[in-house]
């Protein structure tokens, strides 16, 4: 299983190679700009998303931060997969996620809850796929987003953009 950036796992590939770390690399930063341009807006929908990932030195954190024990948190909250990977046991919606659509931890959620949408392993493989083959329709890009998701609205309005820009960026590399 490869492993990009120690986080986002890329399922069906054994390695990366350089070539493709160049193009994740173009993949990665069309998802960070989001990420960086587009705050939440407090829908709560990513929210009800399963496989919320809680990396190991997040647990103690996030423990503290809900104010539940630590081996409480870990045995009620935290489920391990097959692979070793702890996820948020409750998750549609979320155990931390309050009436009002606030996240209850929210200066001590999980990194992958501060980088969703654009930032996380289908939305970045996607957009590698995009990058690296002219024929892929970009747009389907978020066919996981429901539509009524005010940041799928904004990614459509302008992914075909960064998508193309970074074609040309990657066209332009040694």
């Amino acid at each position: 299983m490869a492993v990009y950036r120690g986080k986002y796992v890329l399922q069906g590939l054994k390695e990366i190679t350089p070539e493709m770390k160049k193009d994740l690399d173009l993949a990665y930063e069309i998802c960070m700009s989001y990420n960086d341009n587009f705050p939440c807006e407090m829908c709560g929908k990513c929210c009800r998303q399963p496989n919320i990932l809680v990396l190991p030195e997040e647990v103690d954190r996030i423990s503290s931060a809900a104010k539940i024990p630590l081996h409480e948190f870990v045995s009620k909250y935290l489920v391990r997969t097959s692979d070793g990977r702890m996820l948020f046991a409750k998750t549609d919606p979320c155990a931390f996620l309050s009436v009002d659509n606030r996240c209850k931890i929210w200066k001590d959620r999980p990194e992958v809850c501060r980088d969703f949408p654009y930032a996380v392993s289908m939305f970045m493989s996607r957009a590698y796929i995009a990058l690296t083959d002219e024929n892929a329709d970009i747009i389907k890009l978020t066919e996981y987003m429901d539509e009524t998701w005010p940041c799928t609205k904004v990614i459509r309005g302008t992914v075909s953009e960064k998508i193309n820009e970074a074609r040309k960026s990657r066209e332009l590399q040694p």
